[in-house]
Parts: structure tokens; sequence; C-alpha cells
């Protein structure tokens, strides 16, 4: 069930309007980077000064040129890290598109889906987008002191993360808030075990690009299969 449906969201990524999504989700998050790092750069320039005095030393010059500098790299490393949830917190605003494309190619004798409130999208967008930050942050603080432990870490607790609200996000287009977490608790491991699937494409730079999409394609299809399981 769980492969199948990979299957089926892998073939969606070909279609125009998922890599649309894609498109949109990138584009924004270098934009947010790049403007983060322009504003660092204009705080470095009005908080430091130019040059110092040290003692026995004499004056040092281009100091606040030197912390743009290393600036720029920091910011370079930690956009490694920052861009996949930051692109998957702008995607999010778009995944109600992916989902209805793929219903509508796959699925297309369903009812109409029960619209979420733009304050509902924006709750539930924003708690993912900060569950994922602070969550890979922690464990970002960990992995150096259980290198060997670290794959599973990373795996257990993106597996767990992505799984749940990508689930959710499914069902919450055809169910109340209430009977989609009943549906989640009662499909937890299956869930859990497509979240950590999909916590693969996340570790490979560039690839991990269209997990937002690929999520949001392949837990509709696990939606519909649990849903026809149980009859």
């Amino acid at each position: 069930m769980i492969f199948a449906s990979y299957v089926k969201a892998w073939g969606d990524l070909l279609r125009p309007g998922a890599m649309k999504v894609v498109g949109i989700g990138v584009a924004l998050s270098l934009g947010l980077l790049i403007a983060i790092y322009v504003a660092m750069v204009w705080l470095i320039g009005w908080l430091v000064p130019d040059s110092f005095s040290l003692p026995f030393i004499g004056e040092i010059g281009h100091i606040d040129t030197a912390l743009s500098i290393v600036s720029a790299g920091v910011m370079l490393i930690a956009s490694m890290f920052l861009m996949v949830p930051v692109a998957s917190a702008f995607t999010g605003f778009f995944l109600e598109d992916v989902a209805e494309m793929v219903e509508d190619a796959h699925y297309p004798a369903l009812p109409p889906v029960r619209k979420l409130t733009l304050s509902e999208s924006l709750s539930d967008t924003l708690r993912f987008f900060g569950v994922i930050i602070v969550a890979n942050l922690i464990a970002l603080a960990i992995y150096p002191f259980v290198i060997p432990l670290a794959p599973f870490l990373f795996f257990g607790l993106n597996g767990y993360l992505l799984g749940r609200e990508y689930f959710q996000m499914a069902a919450l287009r055809r169910m109340e808030r209430d009977e989609a977490l009943a549906l989640y608790e009662r499909n937890k491991a299956t869930v859990w075990a497509a979240g950590a699937l999909m916590a693969v494409p996340l570790s490979i730079p560039l690839l991990n690009l269209f997990v937002p999409v690929l999520g949001a394609a392949g837990f509709t299809h696990l939606f519909h299969a649990i849903m026809g399981r149980r009859g």
C-alpha cells in the first residue's frame, strides 16, 4: 500500500501542476534566504565599526567587510539545513492544488472536498513549519553525540513529523478534524513508515526540494488506500 502510493506519487511529479508548485516554493525560499543575508550584511554595517584599535597591535580595519564575508559562509551552510523546511512552508500554501490534481487524475468520482478556511490552512502550515524547524535544530545539536545512531534519529524523527502532518493534511480535505485525528491514530504505524520512506529523498540535496509535493501526492494516495481498505 505504501510503495504503491509512492509509485503513483512519483508519476504525479511529472504533471505540469506539480512542477509549478515546486518552482514557486523554491523561488520564494531563495528570495527569503537572500533577503535574510542582505539584512544581515546591512545590520553588520550598521552595528560594527569599520575599524578599531587593540593594545600592542594597533588599528585593525575592514572589520565589517570581514564579518560580511564570514556571514555569507554561515548563511550558505545554514541554507543547506533551512532550504527544505522553508521551501516546505511556502509550498504548504499550494499543497491543496497538488492534492486536487491527484484526485482529479486518479479519483475523479469523488464528491467535493471539505474546504479549509484561510485561518485553518495558515495555522496548519505555520505549525508544521515551526515543528519541523525546532525538531531538526534539536536533532542537529544531538547528531554529533550519537553519530552511529544519527541516521535512525533522522529517519525516525522526520518519518513521524512528515507522516503525521501530511496524512492529516490529506484527511482534512475529506473529513472533520477529530475524524482525521482518529483515523491517524488507528493507522499510526503505517503513516510513520510512509513518512520514514518520504524522509529518504529528504536527505538527498536538490531531490529534497521535491519532498513537499511528493508528500502531498503520496499521502493523498495513501489516505484513499486506507479508506478503500475500510470499505
